[in-house]
């Protein structure tokens, strides 16, 4: 990687990303995009900015052009629960914006990192310990969009030998930036909620089991597999990845162990339930383990101690 273009790079995952590549490559040797213009001091004057709408392949090619860009992060997509709300504009952005960038990436040569999602997965896929490589038929819009994502990355390798790679993201949790509309966003709001009223109220049941990780351990395991050895990779566009599992009971305990007089309330939100029930709760990752030597480092326990230092 040596000119990098990281699109969506305003979001939860791009706004991080963006920083740690500039710090592992150079502030000029990554181009962040968006279609909005970052606020945060850290990503807007630390490198070049490019206004880019994925939808747009000029938009694109200009780019890839004027800072001849090598290595693509498609970060750009509409996730979840939002995308239940508008699936027409879930399928264009999430489907069509990954075609533009893989056609692109073609032509001039780019290797391409696309994050998929434990939303390719459905009801019928085991919900325990979820194989690598195993049923998949989802029941949101995101989750279709993933599927197609995955296939297409898998298509483009294999017809054009584009380097192309990627990931299944458990829940994200991360303390740099606001939820961006997903299913797993509870795990973010409940810390800030804690930290200003001692009270959160869940939209989750509280048995809710979900793969969760810490923004830290996501963003070194997209630079991870970006520098992996291309030959050693079996599965290059959906590695399942693993880290910590836990319940919305299982994360307020975890919070009182430092807030005691913390509480956690339920008003199930029936939309976002019967998505989470249709997801894994958790996830076999060892091929990532074995084809790149994959390793999470943050705990439930660890992840929620740094959590509130960090929004306190």
């Amino acid at each position: 990687m040596k000119r990098i273009l990281v699109t969506g790079a305003v979001g939860q995952i791009g706004s991080e990303l963006t920083v740690a590549l500039r710090q592992r490559y150079g502030d000029s040797a990554v181009v962040a995009s968006d279609v909005k213009l970052p606020s945060d001091p850290a990503l807007r004057d630390s490198g070049p900015f490019e206004f880019i709408d994925c939808l747009n392949p000029h938009h694109i090619t200009r780019a890839m052009q004027m800072h001849r860009i090598d290595t693509i992060f498609h970060l750009a997509a509409l996730l979840s629960a939002v995308g239940e709300t508008r699936p027409l504009q879930a399928w264009q952005l999430n489907v069509d914006g990954v075609v533009n960038m893989l056609e692109a990436g073609r032509q001039y040569g780019c290797a391409l990192f696309f994050p998929s999602s434990i939303g390719a997965f459905g009801p019928e896929t085991p919900r325990k310990k979820t194989p690598q490589v195993t049923i998949q038929r989802p029941t949101t819009m995101y989750g279709v969009t993933k599927v197609v994502g995955e296939l297409l990355c898998d298509d483009y390798h294999r017809r054009f030998g584009m380097d192309t790679r990627g990931l299944r993201f458990p829940g994200l949790i991360s303390y740099k930036t606001d939820p961006g509309g997903g299913t797993t966003d509870y795990a973010v709001d409940i810390y800030r909620q804690a930290i200003a009223h001692k009270q959160y109220t869940c939209y989750l049941r509280a048995d809710s089991r979900l793969p969760m990780m810490y923004m830290p351990d996501a963003i070194r395991a997209m630079i991870e597999l970006m520098e992996a050895e291309p030959g050693k990779l079996k599965h290059r566009n959906a590695y399942n990845l693993g880290a910590i599992d836990f319940t919305p009971a299982e994360l307020a305990d975890s919070i009182r162990a430092h807030i005691p007089d913390f509480r956690i309330d339920y008003a199930v939100d029936p939309r976002r339930q019967s998505i989470a029930d249709s997801w894994p709760e958790t996830l076999d990752d060892s091929a990532a383990r074995e084809e790149w030597r994959w390793s999470p480092r943050y705990s439930l326990a660890a992840m929620t101690e740094d959590m509130l230092r960090q929004l306190l």
